[in-house]
């Protein structure tokens, strides 16, 4: 069926003194707000959209039932389904590690063998590396439409151009590196620059011109 025609199992509702954090999570990729039920939740959310070759995502997209030696029929909802460019979908289920109970690995194997029948991808995001949060937030926040009035974003160009610079460096070759900043910040989104990304983003990162990649 259309992925828009899709509805989530559960509505996302919001009350006092609940223990989870719901929210809306605007997406890029889909240029649609996305409902989540945890902050981990809309961290994997981020992290989708920078991958930047997803069309789509589905939240809690089907309730799956299954039967279990030990305790009969139960049920589970996976927690997104995610569509991409060349067509492949991936599923996810969001569960912190420490969160994690020995009830939950059959729901866990149940939605793997689903996403295997289906031929799709499967995962359980228990938790991230050091500073891959950060670096996201980071860059997420010049991800929307900038104008660029000064043609500061074709300066940056031009500097990583001629081979792999500091970020710090990169900006500062421009008239303004205050605002720059914030250009360098949407052309690593948009992934019309490339940076390291095994270790937090400062101005020691080296950043270098994406169409040398190519």
């Amino acid at each position: 069926m259309p992925t828009l025609q899709s509805v989530p199992v559960r509505r996302f509702s919001w009350r006092s003194r609940q223990r989870h954090r719901p929210g809306l999570q605007f997406l890029v990729s889909t240029g649609r707000l996305h409902g989540f039920e945890s902050l981990e939740e809309r961290s994997l959310l981020l992290a989708l959209d920078f991958v930047g070759t997803v069309v789509d995502v589905l939240p809690q997209p089907f309730r799956l039932r299954f039967e279990t030696v030990a305790e009969g029929f139960r049920e589970h909802t996976p927690d997104f389904l995610a569509v991409f460019q060349d067509g492949t979908r991936w599923l996810f289920d969001v569960r912190p590690a420490r969160l994690i109970k020995e009830k939950d690995e059959p729901c866990f194997a149940a939605a793997g063998e689903v996403a295997l029948a289906s031929g799709w991808r499967y995962s359980v995001v228990t938790g991230w590396r050091p500073h891959v949060l950060s670096v996201l937030d980071a860059l997420s926040a010049q991800r929307r439409a900038l104008e660029d009035q000064l043609g500061l974003q074709d300066r940056l160009l031009r500097v990583a151009g001629a081979g792999p610079v500091t970020f710090g460096e990169l900006v500062a070759a421009t008239a303004l590196p205050v605002v720059a900043r914030a250009h360098a910040l949407h052309l690593l989104w948009h992934r019309r620059l490339g940076v390291e990304l095994s270790c937090p983003l400062g101005d020691r990162s080296l950043v270098w011109s994406a169409a040398e990649e190519c």
